[in-house]
């Protein structure tokens, strides 16, 4: 059965439900998957297949996510591997692809490593979770993108079949990998 390292970095809990929907449909798929913080990652060379998933905020992923990279690329490199960023652009249907995503087209771009898969997913919009400060940096970047800014909004912008979907191929491809 192959081993799984899956890690994730997000803020606010979303990425980390998304990251468990993908888990769960790789381990139904009999895949055996350790799922961690970026900030607890286990070295990756004693995995069959690694992904990571890293949501935006202010703009940017979280610096760990890279860090990790540059200090893996030589392991992630040498097995399957894939990546998805969330971000509130990936709810625009023309933004929603990793070809069409400035945010996962910036990523590959600035990472050493480049994943054999790629994922965009939109992320979810909850202001009232929000410290004040974030709360209007996020009003003033869903004014720039046309988003909604009432402070009241609560919406979520995820295609749940689409993870699936990139679960069953992230699977293909671990599964494909160990065989």
């Amino acid at each position: 059965m192959p081993r799984i390292l899956q890690l994730y970095s997000g803020v606010y809990g979303h990425t980390r439900r998304i990251s468990d929907r993908i888990k769960a449909t790789l381990e139904a798929r009999g895949l055996d998957v350790e799922l961690l913080p970026v900030a607890e990652a286990a070295d990756p060379a004693a995995y069959d297949a690694v992904l990571i998933g890293a949501a935006i905020r202010n703009g940017k992923h979280n610096p760990a996510v890279m860090e990790f990279i540059a200090r893996h690329k030589a392991a992630l490199e040498a097995k399957p591997s894939a990546f998805f960023s969330v971000n509130l652009v990936a709810r625009k249907p023309h933004k929603n692809t990793p070809e069409t995503n400035p945010y996962t087209k910036a990523f590959v771009a600035k990472s050493p490593w480049q994943p054999k898969l790629l994922g965009v997913f939109g992320g979810d919009l909850d202001y009232q979770r929000y410290s004040a400060f974030d709360r209007n940096v996020i009003r003033f970047i869903m004014w720039l993108t046309k988003g909604p800014t009432d402070p009241q909004t609560k919406a979520e912008y995820t295609n749940w079949e689409e993870v699936e979907r990139f679960a069953e191929r992230f699977a293909d491809l671990a599964g494909a990998a160990a065989r």
